[in-house]
């Protein structure tokens, strides 16, 4: 058994290493340019949708009170005539990307740590680093790919976002079990 705190090196070098990764994919490829389309007729539907100030958050529409409601006729109508949508709303203005970095560095830390912790409680000292990279790598994917398919599943974003934000995942497993394989104890 490894304690986690001995491996407070690969964590950090991995979480450092997977966000410069996601900064070069996402600030230098450009696979993820199309993962959200324009809206037809953009301005219009922005200046329809700006005298409602709706706050930042997660909405749909329509969207009914109950379960009773959802089985009701008038709902049903309303899903006919459509639209149906998911819409998420942030805040007006440029982008505070600052909060976001910090929230995904914090989120590749969290991942390394799960990764290490699995992979010490199953994993000795000194052992092969096949081994590790196959154990952390496992885990390490798991925490950064597997739940994205619900974003398609449930909430109808393309299978090409998913499949990219997966295939973005299978990168950072890599880097991070490829640390951690090199920096085990």
């Amino acid at each position: 058994m490894v304690c986690i705190l001995s491996l407070w090196l690969p964590v950090l070098l991995s979480a450092v290493l997977v966000f410069v990764a996601s900064s070069v994919i996402h600030m230098l490829l450009s696979y993820h340019v199309g993962d959200a389309g324009p809206v037809p007729d953009q301005q219009r539907v922005m200046d329809a949708l700006r005298p409602f100030d709706i706050p930042p958050g997660d909405y749909a529409v329509p969207r009914s009170a109950s379960m009773k409601e959802m089985n009701s006729p008038e709902f049903a109508e309303q899903l006919k005539r459509g639209p149906v949508a998911f819409l998420t709303v942030l805040p007006n203005g440029p982008m505070a990307i600052g909060k976001s970095l910090g929230q995904w560095f914090v989120y590749c830390l969290v991942v390394g740590v799960v990764a290490g912790y699995t992979a010490g409680l199953t994993i000795g000292p000194g052992a092969d680093y096949g081994l590790v990279f196959r154990v952390v790598g496992l885990v390490a994917f798991a925490g950064y790919a597997l739940a994205i398919p619900q974003s398609t599943i449930w909430w109808y974003r393309s299978w090409r976002f998913t499949l990219l934000t997966m295939f973005d995942g299978v990168i950072y497993a890599l880097l991070t079990a490829g640390t951690f394989g090199w920096l085990w104890p």
